[in-house]
């Protein structure tokens, strides 16, 4: 059997959207792939210090922050945090506009705790939005923002009740940086991530399977929200959760069962990386 590179997208793909906890069946098909001499690594918009929990399933790696730092084993790949500029103008222009933030460095994010009362106050009952507010400003474990201590960041979440709110930061540093509001997002109540336009989850796949000397046709790609979609158009063959995004799912080879419906386990026997 030819040796896949595989990378696995966490909130959402590996996880609930906030989880910690991979299902068993996700588990065993990471285990048994690696067994065979396939290589598995994590692909997430989570800081490292965010992924570092799920290390103990056994992966080879990861790519935290989106792809702004990227790890083989104990190796540093690629690191690419935001200047003093960036995340000093992009924090003083949003927080300005009234914009929660919950701002990410390597190993700690430090969040606008206010957030999670704007949620209960705003009435949305948007299920996967209400789970991926909380998981970043209440699951994932952040400490306050008011705790920030100048840290290198490399990626800014935001919640607002307007687009309007982060148009002074999005003119001032579009060129810069992507501003990314998705789409399951509901009208008064906006759920988006910033990040350096330097890199993306595909540009990362690329510094991975350059580094560990794989041809990108053996890359397989798995994600549920349209934050993966570079990473899904870069890998050889990609794959969008039964649970992920309609955008996502019309550019993905193949669809597979929710997260918690053994999504990975059946889309690994499938794609005959387990038997």
């Amino acid at each position: 059997m030819d040796r896949k590179l595989i990378f696995l997208d966490v909130d959402g793909t590996l996880t609930p959207p906030g989880g910690y906890v991979p299902p068993d069946s996700a588990v065993r098909a990471v285990r048994r792939a690696r067994e065979l001499g396939h290589k598995v690594f994590l692909c997430s918009g989570r800081n490292y210090g965010m992924l570092e929990p799920l290390h103990k399933y056994g992966f080879d790696g990861g790519i935290a922050s989106c792809g702004g730092y990227v790890y083989a084993g104990d190796k540093v790949l690629y690191n690419c945090p935001l200047t003093e500029e960036q995340q000093d103008k992009l924090i003083t222009l949003m927080t300005n506009e009234g914009v929660f933030l919950s701002i990410e460095g390597k190993d700690f994010a430090f969040s606008d705790e206010r957030a999670k009362d704007y949620l209960d106050q705003s009435g949305n009952r948007n299920y996967y939005l209400i789970s991926m507010i909380e998981a970043v400003w209440v699951g994932l474990g952040p400490r306050p923002l008011s705790e920030y201590d100048g840290c290198p960041l490399y990626k800014v979440v935001f919640t607002c009740s307007s687009e309007d709110q982060i148009g002074p930061a999005r003119a001032a540093l579009e060129d810069e940086l992507q501003f990314i509001v998705h789409t399951f997002s509901e009208p008064g109540c906006l759920f988006g991530e910033i990040i350096n336009r330097k890199f993306d989850k595909g540009r990362a796949v690329r510094v991975v399977a350059d580094a560990l000397g794989f041809d990108m046709a053996d890359t397989i790609g798995f994600g549920d929200s349209n934050i993966d979609i570079e990473m899904i158009e870069a890998v050889g063959t990609s794959v969008c959760m039964e649970n992920g995004s309609d955008f996502l799912k019309e550019r993905s080879d193949i669809i597979c069962p929710s997260t918690d419906n053994d999504g990975i386990e059946w889309a690994f026997r499938k794609l005959g990386l387990i038997d």
